[in-house]
């Protein structure tokens, strides 16, 4: 189900086939290298389907970037969702072949866009490791604030933080 459309990408809810699409992204060191790492493949279907259901339960979600004139999976982009929408984490993530290609910024964007239709979310928030200036630069180029060096325990480092009010 696609939850949004922009001019290259559509931005919608992960399926269960995107396992082998995800190996790219989630599951390849260097792709992850300066977030927490690269994840177990076994443990894909059991993010899949906790990305669908928070869709489902909470409107928003972390989402399958898909190239469109392709047809495939070429990222990951949306929100990680705690308990309350009120404050929510942009995330994203490509598969290395598409880096550079300006997709990270036009998959945040229209994330962005998502996130203003749905009325319960205040505040996103981002983070990136500091020597991935790339997705420095895409937090600034969207429009968020940055707000100063925070400490993150799943990457056991100080990262540039950047929030973005949304609404009222």
């Amino acid at each position: 189900m696609n939850v949004y459309q922009s001019e290259r990408l559509a931005i919608r809810v992960f399926e269960a086939n995107d396992k082998k699409a995800l190996e790219r992204i989630w599951g390849d060191e260097e792709v992850m290298g300066l977030c927490s790492g690269a994840t177990d493949h076994e443990k894909f279907p059991r993010i899949i389907e906790y990305y669908a259901r928070c869709h489902d339960e909470k409107g928003l979600s972390v989402y399958a970037v898909v190239e469109k004139a392709s047809g495939k999976l070429v990222g990951t982009a949306g929100f990680n969702v705690e308990d309350t929408l009120d404050k929510v984490e942009l995330i994203y993530h490509f598969a290395k072949d598409y880096w550079g290609k300006g997709y990270a910024s036009e998959a945040a964007g229209a994330c962005l866009e998502v996130v203003k239709a749905n009325e319960g979310v205040f505040c996103v928030y981002a983070s990136a490791d500091p020597a991935n200036k790339s997705s420095l630069r895409i937090l600034e180029k969207i429009g968020f604030e940055f707000k100063g060096l925070k400490w993150f325990d799943d990457t056991n480092q100080e990262e540039p933080y950047y929030e973005m009010y949304i609404g009222d």
